[in-house]
């Protein structure tokens, strides 16, 4: 199967450059070339390629801008120098299939890189998947921290916020520093903890770990 690619870059070296490399790839051709996001999503529609290479710093609408409409047209794989974490955490939210790096790949790898994502499977250059790796860490440890919740409303019926400062005395937290983090008042985080001492029934802080963190 050929797989077509639009070439979406407003440098005119790196779109020579890049056409280059696929041209040295009989099952690939370049069915079009763009120099902005909204050239990019008039030639995605037209065209609908298997494969988009976009660039994401661009004049009249960047990459993040269109993405998520690219995407509705043709597989995208973003092809930039912008390693911001931010900016490849976006990318990946709306819709890019690959992130690649300039200068953290060579042409072979950017061959196998358009025929992956042609095929429904991911790319990503070491730094991308690096903010891969912590966007799947964050979400697991917002999963823990609800689970915690459930657990705590289930076994213990503290509400969230009892929940919150139960969490962050277990951390090693004083009342002053549990205050700072949930922008609370001591004397409110006082009063928190001595409702979560009555639902734990237990009388000190140590007590209250312990109780917490004891298997069900």
């Amino acid at each position: 199967m050929t797989v077509g690619v639009l070439v979406v870059d407003d440098n005119p070296i790196v779109r020579a450059a890049v056409g280059g490399i696929l041209a040295g790839d009989d099952a690939v051709r370049v069915l079009a070339e763009a120099t902005n996001g909204r050239e990019a999503l008039d030639a995605a529609r037209r065209l609908r390629p298997d494969v988009t290479l976009l660039d994401h710093r661009m004049p009249i609408a960047d990459g993040l801008s269109v993405i998520g409409r690219l995407s509705q047209y043709s597989t995208v794989l973003v092809l930039t120098s912008d390693d911001h974490p931010q900016l490849i955490r976006g990318m990946l939210h709306h819709g890019a299939r690959g992130y690649l790096v300039h200068g953290e790949f060579d042409p072979l790898e950017l061959l196998r890189a358009v025929h992956e994502v042609a095929r429904g499977r991911g790319w990503l250059s070491p730094v991308a998947a690096s903010v891969a790796a912590s966007v799947v860490r964050d979400q697991i440890d917002r999963d823990r921290v609800h689970d915690r919740r459930l657990l705590a409303r289930s076994r213990f019926g503290l509400t969230d916020r009892e929940s919150d400062v139960m969490g962050l005395l277990c951390q090693g937290l004083s009342n002053a520093a549990i205050a700072r983090q949930l922008l609370l008042t001591e004397k409110t985080v006082k009063n928190h903890l001595n409702h979560v001492f009555a639902k734990l029934h237990v009388r000190s802080r140590t007590e209250a770990v312990v109780r917490w963190t004891e298997p069900e």
